[in-house]
């Protein structure tokens, strides 16, 4: 125990210098969220003076950074979606597994912003592909709102699986039904997980279909169930369309469904829906569920009679 907490104080230490050196390079860019809770994010843009791109690095400092564990990090972006979002993370996934051991948080922030220049010298951001042009109602969101609620952060900072490998089975893939309104449409995909490799693996899957990297927005949302800690490890992605990420997981939650990730689909076309859009989103996410057998349908659980108020969840071998 005596050598736990002599790793654990040279982390510390390690943590604060680190902390010191950051603030003193970015200045008004370092954000200090919860100092107790080892919670930090920096806003970083492609350009100090013109920027173009901008994008919110939010993280937390486990007790055992950087000796043997990784920052836990979310990227806020509402720009930053499928394909663009996958590359980034692996790209700082790459780059702790190459300097494991060591303070990375300097080398993550100039590697967003490598990534932000390089894309605002293909395109700018304000350039859209026809009929998916990005509105007020599609997330753009100003500088205080890209600092996002820091609960599912944290709940990846309670759960030690967050950089898992890849040795896992690829699980298979379902595709719900499609729900079209005013030229919007939505489609749902699932698939059973018991680790968050698997997720990535699902998500990379899917995102090698032309047709759902093209999608305006990719939501989706996540809950495992860890029986040795008995708690649930679980997260969830705008991917542009803000709040609608945190509403499908509330959906997970309140259905108690496990085991289970549900990504929903949007193609824009063009004529905005407003509150319409959550309600599709989670219409079509509760089909697929079930679809595969996860919940009750509305009509079965009428016939229920409320013989039981939680819904049936399927276990996954």
């Amino acid at each position: 125990m005596a050598n736990i907490n002599v790793e654990n104080a040279e982390d510390l230490q390690s943590q604060i210098e680190e902390v010191e050196a950051l603030s003193s390079i970015y200045g008004d860019e370092w954000c200090v969220i919860d100092e107790a809770a080892r919670i930090f994010c920096i806003k970083i843009t492609d350009d100090i003076d013109h920027p173009k791109l901008k994008a919110c690095l939010q993280i937390i400092l486990p007790p055992d950074y950087p000796s043997t564990a990784p920052p836990v990090y979310q990227i806020n972006a509402a720009w930053l979606r499928g394909l663009d979002r996958m590359a980034l993370s692996n790209s700082l996934e790459e780059l702790y597994v190459e300097n494991a051991g060591e303070s990375i948080l300097y080398l993550w922030v100039e590697k967003v912003r490598e990534f932000l220049l390089e894309k605002a010298r293909c395109k700018d951001i304000t350039e859209q592909p026809e009929g998916q042009i990005m509105t007020a109602e599609e997330g753009v969101v100003e500088d205080d709102d890209e600092i996002a609620d820091c609960q599912a952060l944290k709940q990846n900072a309670q759960n030690k699986q967050f950089f898992d490998n890849y040795s896992c089975e690829l699980p298979s893939i379902k595709h719900g039904g499609t729900i079209t309104d005013r030229r919007s449409t939505f489609q749902s995909h699932l698939a059973p997980v018991v680790t968050p490799g698997q997720v990535r693996m699902v998500l990379d899957k899917l995102y090698e279909n032309k047709k759902i990297a093209s999608a305006t927005h990719n939501i989706y949302a996540y809950r495992i169930y860890c029986e040795d800690k008995q708690s649930f490890l679980q997260d969830c992605e705008d991917d542009g369309e803000t709040a609608a990420g945190g509403r499908l997981l509330h959906l997970l939650q309140i259905l108690d469904v496990r085991n289970v990730l549900v990504v929903v689909s949007r193609w824009y076309g063009g004529i905005q829906l407003g509150p319409d859009r959550f309600k599709h989103i989670n219409n079509s996410a509760r089909n697929v569920l079930v679809q595969e057998g996860y919940t009750f349908s509305l009509d079965e659980a009428s016939k229920a009679g409320g013989k039981s108020k939680k819904s049936k969840s399927k276990k996954i071998k």
